[in-house]
């Protein structure tokens, strides 16, 4: 039972790690095959009702915890911070393997090694203050899927896990099972002294439920941003969203901002 609970504590918390909502000022030049423009709604009327959920549930919940979260010591929220992009890049590491790029896949494995020994699992980035190794785009498998040539699919909302498409939402589970992180936590199970033998399963979702918090931190002002400036919210966030991932599965730079454009991940889930 309280493995259940953490797990539904974590869906809830990645709310805010998987919604798209960055400030924008100026527009996308990206033009490809798989334009934005050509992604087509496939339950336009449920998602809408969806998104007005995940909103309400994001100003009740997340976002107060994100503001109690930003309270901290800026040192504290930093090294969290390092520490959760440590392990992400494990996840990064194996797409860029997946992907065919063996250049960034070299240079994602060195910081990893770099940061978690010199850098103390993290919590410095020593990468790239003394080697000259900058942390690169994150990636995901449904960025590897773009880059193997899959289409979109339609566009939709999902609850708690917010904007996705069909593509999306199919790497978002992929990467549960190719995430180094889940692999070891979940098969390196071992007795902590007090009778449970699945604490290291726990840890996973630590992990998860904190860069969930820190994302959403990062990110309050932007949120508030696109709040106030769109006339339609829904539709703001729709095309931030595709623009977003159209702009990382072609890794090109974007004119779409926000406090730590590196961040808009995951969208996650990861």
């Amino acid at each position: 039972m309280p493995k259940k609970i953490i797990s539904i504590v974590v869906a809830l918390l990645l709310t805010s790690s998987t919604m798209v909502m960055a400030g924008s000022t100026g527009s996308e030049e990206l033009k490809d095959s798989n334009s934005t423009d050509r992604t087509t709604e496939c339950f336009e009327g449920v998602s809408r009702a969806i998104f007005v959920f995940n909103h309400t549930l994001d100003r009740a919940i997340f976002e107060p915890v994100a503001k109690g979260y930003r309270k901290l010591p800026v040192p504290i929220r930093t090294g969290t911070s390092n520490v959760i992009d440590n392990l992400r890049s494990l996840l990064t590491f194996s797409n860029n393997v997946l992907q065919g790029d063996f250049k960034e896949a070299g240079a994602t494995a060195g910081r990893f090694v770099i940061n978690s020994t010199i850098g103390v699992f993290g919590i410095w980035d020593p990468a790239a203050a003394a080697f000259n190794l900058e942390k690169s785009d994150k990636e995901d498998f449904g960025q590897t899927l773009g880059a193997w040539g899959t289409d979109t699919g339609c566009y939709f909302v999902l609850p708690i896990l917010g904007p996705t498409t069909v593509r999306d939402s199919v790497g978002m589970f992929a990467d549960i099972f190719i995430d180094p992180v889940y692999q070891i936590t979940h098969n390196t199970e071992f007795n902590a002294g007090i009778g449970n033998n699945n604490y290291s399963e726990h840890n996973y979702y630590y992990y998860r439920g904190t860069s969930g918090v820190d994302f959403r931190a990062k990110n309050i002002d932007s949120f508030d941003s696109v709040e106030r400036n769109s006339i339609d919210l829904y539709a703001s966030v729709k095309s931030l969203y595709l623009q977003n991932r159209l702009r990382k599965i072609n890794n090109s730079k974007s004119t779409v901002e926000t406090q730590d454009d590196s961040d808009w991940e995951e969208i996650d889930s990861n």
